[in-house]
């Protein structure tokens, strides 16, 4: 069944088209991983599904529903979650309260309820710090909820982030190249986290230059170049495809 349809997709920054009529389907439940060359549209495609941009041509379906232009924080209440490939935080903010913030979207009581400290808001703010510190256990950073965020490894601000998309309850996590700047020993637990992220029933779709990671994560794979699809299809097949081995490595008679 697929979570998220993204139909016909187009966009164009001036006179450049940096992603020209692409399709794909996210299966519910995967690990779905689009990869391609810099400047591919890897990243134009993401924002385009978050509303970070806004298509010029297409649709993008979200659980059977038209999410096409809606703003970003109404597509993060439907249940679509992100990193960056240039990581975010509240750098002097706590790690706790870089995921307090992920569940924001979350709470439902207003300004008056804050106000008077009113019951139901006592309780909701009980229930935001319980899921952040279960998120934090998840991703391995309890021990680290009272530093400052931007005390944290690199390796660590990149789960802080995950830990904070999680804190929003998503149906669909998407990952833009999450081992960026990792170490060997940091890319494995992030395979680990991505595939105990899916053993939750949360659909997770990466975007990663570390073709290892794709390779053991994913179970479906779109490849992008110069903003078109050239390929689709499992591990095995994408890693033997032609057109995939030529955008990466170039063919025998590209100039050296």
């Amino acid at each position: 069944m697929s979570l998220l349809r993204v139909e016909k997709a187009v966009k164009y920054f001036g006179g450049l088209m940096a992603v020209g009529n692409v399709s794909f389907d996210v299966p519910e439940g995967s690990v779905f991983g689009l990869i391609g060359p810099n400047g591919a549209g890897k990243t134009t495609v993401f924002n385009l599904i978050t509303g970070n941009y806004k298509l010029d041509k297409g649709n993008i379906i979200f659980k059977d529903k038209d999410i096409t232009g809606m703003l970003t924080h109404r597509v993060v209440a439907l249940g679509i979650a992100r990193t960056f490939q240039n990581i975010r935080l509240f750098s002097n903010m706590s790690v706790l309260e870089n995921v307090l913030a992920g569940y924001h979207c979350r709470m439902r009581s207003g300004a008056i309820g804050a106000m008077f400290r009113l019951p139901g808001q006592r309780a909701e703010e009980r229930r935001a710090m319980g899921k952040a510190m279960a998120e934090l256990a998840f991703t391995g950073l309890e021990a680290q909820a009272v530093n400052l965020a931007k005390n944290l490894s690199y390796g660590n601000q990149r789960l802080l982030e995950i830990a904070r998309a999680l804190a929003s309850d998503p149906g669909l996590i998407i990952l833009d190249e999450p081992a960026g700047g990792m170490n060997e020993y940091e890319t494995t637990a992030l395979v680990d986290l991505i595939l105990r992220i899916r053993s939750r029933g949360i659909t997770v779709m990466l975007i990663e230059h570390d073709m290892s990671l794709v390779m053991r994560a994913c179970e479906h794979i779109v490849v992008l170049e110069h903003g078109k699809k050239i390929a689709e299809g499992s591990p095995e097949a994408i890693k033997t495809d032609p057109k995939v081995i030529e955008a990466y490595l170039g063919s025998e008679d590209d100039d050296i």
